[in-house]
């Protein structure tokens, strides 16, 4: 869809993780494809985004921190750069506002730019996760968000229910990536063949490292010590290279550590099976029909806050997706080598458990599907109708 256009657009997009510039940098490009006229971006973004032209304020970095205890560290970070993100939008408004990730800090930029700027359009990308945990969430970005790009099928759904803002599902992109992840006839050879190729990922950031390395390799030892034949491989990115083989030194079975993109994929394509931190890499290989076993575990203190928050059922996208128990998520105090090895081993072996998976897996394409058009193209189009409708 063309959208002609009158004078050139100005957006202002904030985003604060990895994943949130990979989101804002696909963004940029359909809305380029999509505007018929001269486009300028500026806002929050990591190096995918500049390299789309976006002019950044500060780095990302300053937005970036996950679990209740890192927000807490980076709290006088997060006061400033706010002052200073509200400061620049009001001083020259844009014609939209695209919020991305950074769920907290975006919630209270819109609040504040929505009392300043009454009339501006507020776009959330990336949906909260109400559906998990802090579900009120919802209805406070009513009135303040004018439109939310979900990631999940599901998720428009139960924004209606708690009183949320309009939705709209676009699609996860990581769907962008199936064709990558679907074996060719020698990948299949390597997954069903011996010894097993299994994965193991205990985390894109250092703290998650910290946290899983030890029972994630002590499970994997006690494979290895119950006469389990595999190979074991572990993408990872290449900034946490150093941090990974420091972390897997001792474990009683070494992984192969591969750095990369294409990597990675090869990887996904041959695996029999894996292990993995509870995250958006569980949904990356339910979609390469590799099946899994999901732990996590974050400080004491953090879960005993969590259990007055967390609303879900599940806390894997794919047990998320498919409303049931398929991967087994060992969390917390379940986290542990034995039960993770427990949980394993049948999944390497032809049975029940292991097809039990599969047979959920196989549903989430349709579940998933965005008729074919590009997750960034639909989530364009969505912004520029609700500029079109604030424009009248």
């Amino acid at each position: 869809m063309t959208v002609p256009a009158a004078r050139p657009l100005d957006v202002f997009l904030i985003a604060g993780e990895e994943s949130g510039d990979i989101l804002g940098a696909g963004l940029m490009r359909s809305l380029d494809g999509q505007w018929s006229g001269s486009l300028s971006f500026r806002g929050v973004g990591g190096h995918r985004m500049v390299g789309e032209g976006l002019t950044s304020l500060y780095p990302m970095d300053d937005l970036t921190a996950m679990g209740f205890g890192a927000v807490l560290a980076k709290l006088p970070t997060f006061v400033k750069r706010m002052k200073e993100t509200v400061e620049a939008i009001v001083a020259n408004p844009p014609d939209i506002l695209v919020l991305v990730d950074a769920q907290d800090f975006n919630r209270r930029v819109a609040g504040r730019v929505r009392k300043r700027l009454p009339h501006l359009p507020i776009v959330k990308y990336v949906a909260p996760t109400v559906w998990a945990w802090r579900p009120g969430r919802a209805r406070k970005m009513y009135g303040i968000i004018d439109h939310v790009l979900a990631l999940l099928p599901f998720e428009p759904a139960v924004m209606r229910k708690l009183g949320g803002p309009a939705t709209t599902y676009v699609g996860h992109p990581l769907l962008s990536e199936v064709p990558d992840l679907q074996p060719s006839g020698a990948d299949l050879a390597v997954r069903n063949g011996m010894p097993s190729k299994l994965l193991v990922l205990p985390g894109s950031r250092r703290m998650e490292l910290r946290r899983l390395s030890g029972p994630f390799g002590a499970a994997l030892g006690l494979l290895k010590a119950r006469g389990i034949d595999f190979d074991l491989v572990l993408p990872t990115l290449p900034r946490l290279e150093e941090a990974v083989r420091e972390a897997t030194r001792d474990w009683p079975v070494r992984p192969e550590i591969v750095t990369g993109e294409a990597a990675k994929l090869t990887a996904f394509r041959q695996a029999r099976a894996a292990l993995a931190a509870s995250g958006t890499v569980t949904l990356e290989l339910a979609l390469a029909g590799v099946p899994l076993v999901a732990g996590y575990r974050v400080s004491d203190w953090e879960a005993r806050i969590a259990k007055y928050v967390i609303v879900g059922r599940f806390a894997t996208l794919p047990n998320v997706v498919l409303d049931g128990p398929y991967v087994p998520e060992l969390i917390q105090q379940d986290c542990t080598p034995e039960k993770l090895a427990d949980a394993l081993a049948p999944l390497i072996a032809d049975g029940t458990a292991r097809q039990a998976q599969l047979d959920g897996f196989a549903r989430l394409d349709a579940l998933m599907s965005t008729g074919g058009v590009p997750p960034s193209d639909r989530a364009a189009a969505t912004v520029l109708a609700v500029l079109a409708q604030a424009r009248g």
